[in-house]
């Protein structure tokens, strides 16, 4: 239970966190976002990212094994990353429909999940 939690808070504060490091972005497609300046846009984004260390810290202090929890640091930090990339994609095919993913892309991606299985590997 505690890995599923886990996992479940850090795809939340993963999907905060897209939002604030790329969704501004996005949002500049509106007309009242493009007239603030940098320093409100910072604002705005760290705003979004509050919300990320909300889901964040609770998950690390769960999943944590001297915790009690289920996975070593380096597991967490692993699993971290690899979150954040399909996050990412998603957040990428849904919102920036004029990004694409090369091969190139792909075959990175392909490592970073073999990276996830020598991490687990005993």
């Amino acid at each position: 239970m505690k890995s599923v939690l886990t996992i479940g808070l850090l795809i939340l504060s993963n999907t905060f966190m897209t939002l604030a490091w790329y969704g501004h972005l996005k949002f500049a497609e509106w007309k009242w976002f493009n007239k603030l300046g940098l320093i409100s846009i910072v604002l705005i984004s760290w705003g979004i990212a509050f919300f990320e260390y909300c889901f964040q810290v609770p998950a690390n202090k769960i999943g944590y094994s001297e915790n009690g929890g289920p996975f070593s640091l380096v597991q967490l930090k692993v699993i971290q990353e690899v979150i954040t990339l399909v996050v990412f994609v998603i957040f990428t095919l849904l919102v920036f429909k004029t990004e694409t993913f090369k091969m190139n892309h792909i075959i990175g991606f392909v490592f970073l999940i073999l990276a996830v299985y020598f991490i687990f590997k005993e």
